[in-house]
């Protein structure tokens, strides 16, 4: 922010078109390149011009607006301070209870440790910037353009400049995550964090050294969850890779080849595949063991075929790998299906935003290897139980 101080005097000399400057919370910002740019038209900021327009600013927007037109500052009151404090990512809200209470000055707890601290901030900050909020740059530098294009454009090209707050914009939009986010997600460990403690942490960059692996517990797992969900955006939160999250552990947990494993997660962890979890059927939501899609051996027993259909399967329309919950001859059993042959997936309407990708999958005649089986043939009931747990955790921490 500039320096420069300023009186309310020379404030109140510049009321035209030709230089319109005027005071919001003690700062005064130059609108006079900014007047045909103005979404609500150029008379709105001309009857305010020369004057503090600080109670009619926040009658009508909020502080993030400050913050995208802060190059418009070009300096503060004499002898006046700002009275709004002004939230930057990773700050903690204000608010009385706006925030856990062992994030409170007053509170202390014997479980969170320096480096629950330090994710706690990395994250919110992670969030603000890249998922919940929207900041702008280097604005003055093309308002030279803006007044050119005039109002035509002017949506297209805002959009352009800004950092998207991704959230809010997928939820409205019914939008997919991008694979921008997803990528500077798994840059900083974030998907590997979202599945849990477990080995698949130990050596990798968690938030440019916030935490290590090998000492993330559920305390570090829970402010993950809790972070993530501060987007704001019931649909997007759960298009925001929540399939992996309940998919990936019962690979991580219940593959029986360790190469196979591996090559799997990290396909998964890079961000470069995605993995869903089909297990409810339009006949068996809550009752697992009432599945109807079958899995039959080939005579030569190296392969199974699927039949069957899936329901209401989050992140499905746009996933690699299914984790399938499907009858074999004894019992229920567990296998990786991958895109392919006679894999069909089809979006549907939910009582949320279509940004969570919810699918409903058709498997026809498809070829699976037997070694894509998870855990042991008809005993998938363990595989599946056992993945709900931390499920069932990440849903309990989000709320």
């Amino acid at each position: 922010m500039p320096h420069k101080t300023i009186t309310r005097a020379e404030v109140a000399k510049n009321n035209t078109d030709e230089s319109c400057w005027i005071i919001i919370d003690a700062k005064v910002y130059d609108l006079t390149d900014f007047l045909e740019a103005h979404p609500g038209g150029e008379a709105v900021l001309k009857q305010v011009a020369g004057t503090d327009a600080t109670e009619a600013f926040y009658n009508l927007h909020r502080q993030e607006v400050l913050q995208k037109f802060s190059d418009l500052c070009i300096g503060t009151l004499e002898g006046e301070k700002s009275q709004v404090i002004e939230q930057r990512p990773g700050d903690l809200s204000v608010v009385p209870y706006g925030e856990p209470t062992w994030l409170t000055p007053p509170f202390k707890s014997p479980y969170y440790k320096e480096s629950h601290r330090r994710l706690q901030k990395a994250m919110r900050e992670f969030i603000d910037k890249y998922v919940y909020r929207t900041y702008f740059n280097n604005f003055l530098s093309v308002v030279f353009v803006l007044l050119l294009l005039r109002s035509l454009y002017l949506d297209i090209i805002l959009t352009g400049l800004a950092r998207t707050a991704e959230a809010q914009e997928c939820e409205k939009s019914g939008k997919y995550i991008s694979q921008e986010l997803i990528d500077r997600m798994s840059k900083v460990g974030i998907l590997h964090m979202r599945l849990g403690p477990g080995k698949h942490l130990h050596g990798v960059n968690l938030m440019d050294g916030a935490v290590k692996g090998e000492e993330f517990d559920y305390f570090h797992d829970m402010i993950v969850g809790q972070e993530m969900v501060r987007a704001n955006a019931r649909g997007f939160q759960d298009g925001n890779m929540a399939g992996m999250t309940i998919s990936l552990t019962a690979v991580l947990n219940f593959a029986n080849d360790e190469a196979w494993k591996n090559k799997i997660a990290q396909e998964c962890f890079s961000g470069k595949k995605k993995i869903c979890l089909a297990i409810s059927e339009a006949f068996a939501g809550s009752d697992v063991a009432g599945i109807r899609t079958t899995a039959t051996k080939t005579p030569d027993g190296k392969h199974y075929i699927v039949n069957g259909t899936k329901k209401w399967i989050t992140n499905g329309t746009w996933c690699d790998y299914f984790v399938t919950g499907v009858k074999t001859d004894k019992g229920l059993s567990v296998v990786l299906i991958e895109r392919g042959e006679g894999v069909e997936t089809t979006p549907i309407k939910t009582s949320y935003s279509p940004s969570a990708g919810t699918a409903y999958v058709t498997f026809d005649n498809v070829k699976v290897p037997v070694e894509n089986l998870l855990g042991e043939e008809n005993k998938g009931i363990y595989v599946i139980l056992a993945n709900f747990n931390h499920e069932r955790w990440m849903m309990f921490v989000a709320t």
